[in-house]
C-alpha cells in the first residue's frame, strides 16, 4: 500500500502561495534615488534648511503661547522626528555607498586591464626596440662605407697609373721564377 501523502525526492515541491504579496521593486531605481537622497544630506544646502526647521520648531515652542505650542512636552517631537530621519538616512546612504563601491570595483578591474595590456604593449616594443639595435648593429655606417671606396678608389687609381720604370725591379715579363 502506497502512501501518496510522503513528498518524494525526484519530483519538486508545489510553489507555496504568499499571504502578503511582496512589493515588485526595481533594484537600480530604488538606487539611483538613494544616491541622489545620500547626496543632497550632504550638500551645505540640507544642513542650512535642517537647521532652519530646527531652529523655528525650539522657537516656536519656546516662545509661543502654550495654546499653540505642537511640541507639549521639551521637544520629544522633534527628537522623534530627528530619530526617524536619521533612521531612514542611514540605510540610504549605506546603499548608496555600496553602488558606489560596486561601481570602484568595476572601474578598478578595468584599469587593471589597461594596465596589463600597456605593460603588454611596452614589453613588446621593448622587444622590437632590442632587436632594431641589433639590426642596426650589423648595417654598415655611411663613414664606414666612405672609407671603404675611398680605398677601393685609391686600389683602382693604382691600378689605371701606369707603372714607372723602376731601375731596380726587373720588368714583369723578365722576372725569374723559382724552379722546382
Amino acid at each position: 500500500m502506497s502512501d501518496n501523502r510522503r513528498p518524494r525526492l525526484d519530483t519538486p515541491r508545489e510553489t507555496r502561495r504568499q499571504l502578503v504579496p511582496r512589493p515588485n521593486v526595481d533594484a537600480d531605481a530604488f538606487g539611483v534615488f538613494a544616491e541622489s537622497f545620500a547626496r543632497y544630506m550632504g550638500t551645505a544646502k540640507f544642513l542650512l534648511w535642517m537647521t532652519a526647521f530646527v531652529a523655528v520648531w525650539i522657537l516656536w515652542n519656546v516662545l509661543a503661547p502654550e495654546s499653540l505650542r505642537f511640541d507639549e512636552f521639551p521637544f520629544i517631537f522633534l527628537t522623534l522626528m530627528l530619530s526617524l530621519q536619521a533612521s531612514y538616512a542611514a540605510p540610504l546612504i549605506l546603499l548608496a555607498q555600496n553602488r558606489q563601491e560596486q561601481r570602484d570595483k568595476v572601474v578598478a578591474e578595468q584599469d587593471r586591464q589597461a594596465n596589463a595590456r600597456a605593460h603588454a604593449d611596452m614589453e613588446f616594443l621593448a622587444r622590437e626596440v632590442a632587436s632594431l639595435r641589433m639590426a642596426v648593429g650589423e648595417v654598415a655606417t655611411r663613414d664606414f662605407l666612405r672609407s671603404e671606396l675611398r680605398g677601393l678608389l685609391g686600389d683602382i687609381e693604382d691600378l689605371q697609373r701606369p707603372a714607372a720604370p723602376d731601375d731596380s725591379q726587373p720588368p714583369p715579363d723578365q722576372v725569374s721564377r723559382p724552379g722546382p
